[in-house]
């Protein structure tokens, strides 16, 4: 919402060095600083999903920084964002949040170098993430070309995760599926923004699989053809979206993509909720040329993604999504 209502604003700076800023629903703002390097920014934050500080924090880093990797860049240095009520919780577990995150990113070879904090209601932790990349580089959200094949690198279903478990509804193995995942660098990003047959990129989040591949088909002016069978998902998301589990988010984004969607006659209640589940910490999209399909999953593979798959294709006509 707020890169929408930034990019209506009259009185935006033109900036020639601004290659990627609110025109676009990219995941990054990308700077050219000179003609072979850029600066990459983005933030993110959110309440907590889990109950332990330590984990909320890492899960929040890691989902910040997946913007970074999502445009094929290399994070340098984070700030931290956070809102805590300090009335409430004790300094001791506010430490444990901010340490988390900080943890989560010495594993993926940055330091969070400050922030800001305040006084909320509500628990909110984050970061300001700062990357480097060549500009030529740079994996966007609008480039797929038509016959690209769409590679996702994690399964879905962590919105039905985080559903059940704030019902208290989540056993051991659902919750060790939850943090496993949104817990998973995306730092694989960074190899495919050096090879040049992936032709766009993005990050699987709130807007969930269908929102964020619409974005996809908007930007390249391309219509996508998915297979339910083919896409990933977490035995246990699969496991409580049968059982009704759900989110409002979920809800919403159908709202805001069903005009766009064509589903199969054999999709389920289910399996519609779970198309526009939001993700935290999702897995990456590629849309990636044919021939090259076979070595991104293998780098995906080689990297600890074992849920990639091959799920479906970039075709000519107006942007939609079908699911077969």
């Amino acid at each position: 919402m707020l890169t929408e209502i930034l990019a209506e604003l009259p009185t935006q700076f033109a900036d020639p060095n601004l290659l990627i800023g609110n025109d676009t629903n990219d995941d990054a703002a990308v700077y050219r600083i000179a003609g072979d390097r850029a600066i990459v920014a983005s933030t993110d934050f959110f309440m907590p999903i889990v109950d332990d500080p330590r984990t909320f924090g890492r899960i929040a880093a890691a989902n910040a920084v997946s913007d970074i990797y999502a445009v094929g860049a290399t994070p340098v240095f984070a700030l931290a964002v956070a809102g805590m009520p300090i009335n409430v919780l004790p300094p001791a577990t506010i430490g444990q949040v901010l340490a988390g995150g900080a943890e989560l990113c010495a594993e993926a070879g940055f330091a969070v170098a400050g922030g800001h904090s305040i006084d909320a209601p509500e628990p909110i932790y984050g970061l300001a993430v700062v990357g480097l990349a060549d500009p030529s580089k740079i994996k966007r959200n609008d480039t797929a070309r038509a016959g690209d094949v769409l590679i996702l690198g994690k399964g879905l279903g962590t919105g039905v995760l985080s559903a059940a478990f704030k019902k208290d509804q989540l056993d051991d193995d659902g919750y060790h599926q939850l943090v496993e995942t949104t817990t998973q660098l995306n730092k694989v990003g960074i190899d495919f923004g050096n090879m040049a047959a992936v032709h766009a990129m993005t990050d699987i989040t709130g807007f969930g699989i269908l929102g964020h591949l619409l974005e996809l088909c908007r930007g390249a002016k391309l219509s996508a053809k998915i297979k339910w069978a083919d896409l990933p998902i977490l035995s246990k998301g699969k496991e409580l979206a049968k059982e009704g589990f759900n989110t409002g988010a979920a809800d919403r984004n159908w709202q805001a993509s069903r005009d766009y969607v064509t589903l199969s006659s054999g999709i389920e209640e289910w399996q519609r909720k779970l198309l526009a589940d939001p993700q935290t910490g999702g897995g990456l999209l590629l849309s990636v040329a044919p021939e090259a399909a076979d070595q991104v999953l293998a780098v995906f593979l080689a990297q600890g993604f074992d849920a990639a798959r091959t799920i479906g294709r970039m075709e000519e006509g107006a942007p939609a999504v079908t699911v077969d």
